[in-house]
């Protein structure tokens, strides 16, 4: 394993052009659940699967039971940065890392100091009405009612990517683009089987392609390194050296 980590660091001092790739294992890492694990959401029991309640239709019809989801399971409370998301705002600093294109939703790549930051789904900091369009904070929904309501009487909506939801088209392209541009692709963090993010992969034309998971993916042996072991373990010693 140590060799394998210090190929990485290798291939990061010597990228120019480096976009990393992450999924829910990036931030479990601060506490926040993944959904596939062991521990989490769709291993979990509630009233309704929570693929059922983080659908568009679940969320039109059922409002109150989506939002009890929501405040409790996706609005985690009192979690930092984890040492990927550290490690990656300190290579975007030193100049090497051109984007950062994330499933997450949880803008921790932000508190950390990241701002190339492509959101496939979305973020629960913003938060817009569905009737007028005014835009709200975290905090403002965190200090509501169950179900947050705009001054114009019309339902905020988080502006996250619900299932039956399409991907926001801009965030895709500009994702593609800079994935097209880099020299080192850095997939960490994810199962890889959640398309069209997955999808993704196929649009790197550079020459070094790493993923580090704590299990196998679809594409780990399409990739010239693949590290399983911990994210934050594996970034934060790639940039010892910015």
């Amino acid at each position: 394993m140590d060799e394998k980590l210090e190929k990485l660091r290798e291939l990061v001092n010597n990228a120019q052009r480096i976009v990393f790739f992450g999924g829910a294992g990036v931030s479990t890492e601060s506490g926040i659940p993944d959904f596939r694990s062991v521990d989490g959401l769709y291993n979990q029991h509630y009233k309704f699967p929570p693929e059922t309640i983080l659908s568009r239709t679940f969320y039109d019809r059922m409002p109150e039971e989506f939002f009890r989801f929501y405040r409790d399971k996706m609005l985690v409370k009192g979690v930092e940065p984890s040492r990927a998301h550290k490690a990656l705002a300190r290579m975007e600093k030193a100049g090497k890392l051109l984007a950062i294109v994330t499933q997450n939703i949880d803008g921790l790549h932000q508190a950390a100091g990241s701002e190339k930051i492509y959101e496939l789904h979305g973020s629960v900091e913003r938060n817009y009405c569905q009737t007028c369009g005014k835009a709200y904070s975290r905090a403002d929904i965190e200090a509501m009612p169950l179900v947050p309501k705009c001054s114009c009487g019309g339902t905020i909506k988080p502006d996250v990517v619900l299932y039956e939801e399409p991907l926001n088209q801009n965030t895709m392209a500009r994702a593609i683009w800079s994935i097209r541009q880099s020299d080192l692709l850095i997939i960490g963090g994810t199962s890889l089987t959640v398309w069209p993010a997955a999808g993704l992969i196929e649009y790197f034309e550079g020459e070094d392609l790493v993923i580090i998971n704590k299990t196998r993916t679809p594409y780990s042996d399409q990739a010239g390194l693949a590290i399983y072991d911990s994210i934050g373990k594996a970034l934060e010693y790639a940039v010892q050296d910015l």
